[in-house]
């Protein structure tokens, strides 16, 4: 099953985010058989990271919420919430590779 979890950062954490960015993005190569995009989200190409989009695979929720919660930004308190979405993707028999 596909899910979206959708994170927002706490404001004025910028520098924190900088300095956890490579060991954020270690766990996400660590973590690619769940997660299986991941990017972030930002006001402006110039601005900082607002959070971040997910599209995980699991089995439920509650295998999604046990997910993130390694994850650097997040166990670190950089993230303000978290949003859990079930994504139903149209077209299923599309393959896309981004």
């Amino acid at each position: 099953m596909l899910f979206i979890a959708r994170f927002i950062d706490k404001p004025g954490i910028a520098e924190k985010r900088a300095e956890l960015l490579d060991t954020h993005f270690a766990w996400l190569d660590d973590n690619r058989d769940k997660v299986l995009i991941a990017g972030a989200l930002k006001e402006s190409l110039e601005g900082p990271g607002q959070g971040s989009i997910w599209i995980i695979e699991a089995d439920n929720r509650a295998e999604v919420e046990q997910v993130y919660q390694s994850e650097p930004f997040f166990a670190n308190g950089l993230r303000e919430r978290v949003e859990i979405y079930y994504y139903i993707k149209a077209n299923a028999d599309r393959l896309v590779t981004i």
